[in-house]
């Protein structure tokens, strides 16, 4: 079960799950990032799903991937800038799981992150959405 409060949102439908630096194992502070369910169900059966590879810089707002459905082709737009850690191949190889656990299996992209701008919390979230906002579960 996902803790939605662990979560931030966007605008654009995508969730942003934050991992803090951790200066014992060497690590930057990193971002894994998917779509809603909301986005998901909105776009239907997903059927190809198109990302950037690790090391790809990408800026908050820019189009870093492509997700195509049986009803459509939708843009997937950096949350955040940094660089890519890594891309979620099993979703590259069985799309479906976009639709099926998009908080979980069916994220898209790791980023680590070098700014992180204003990101919406779970409530808020849900009031964007206002009478949609239970399908964002």
């Amino acid at each position: 079960m996902t803790d939605f409060d662990q979560l931030r949102f966007t605008a654009e439908h995508e969730w942003v799950r934050l991992a803090p630096a951790d200066a014992e194992a060497g690590t930057a502070p990193s971002a894994t990032i998917g779509i809603t369910a909301y986005a998901a169900d909105k776009l239907g059966d997903v059927v190809f799903v198109d990302l950037p590879d690790a090391g790809v810089e990408i800026a908050d707002g820019a189009v870093v991937g492509e997700i195509e459905s049986t009803k459509s082709v939708g843009e997937l737009f950096a949350p955040v800038n940094g660089t890519v850690l890594e891309k979620n191949a099993a979703v590259e190889d069985a799309p479906e799981l976009v639709n099926s656990d998009p908080y979980g299996e069916g994220w898209l992209i790791r980023v680590e992150y070098t700014e992180l701008p204003e990101l919406l919390n779970y409530a808020d979230y849900q009031a964007l959405l206002g009478d949609e906002a239970e399908s964002v579960q």
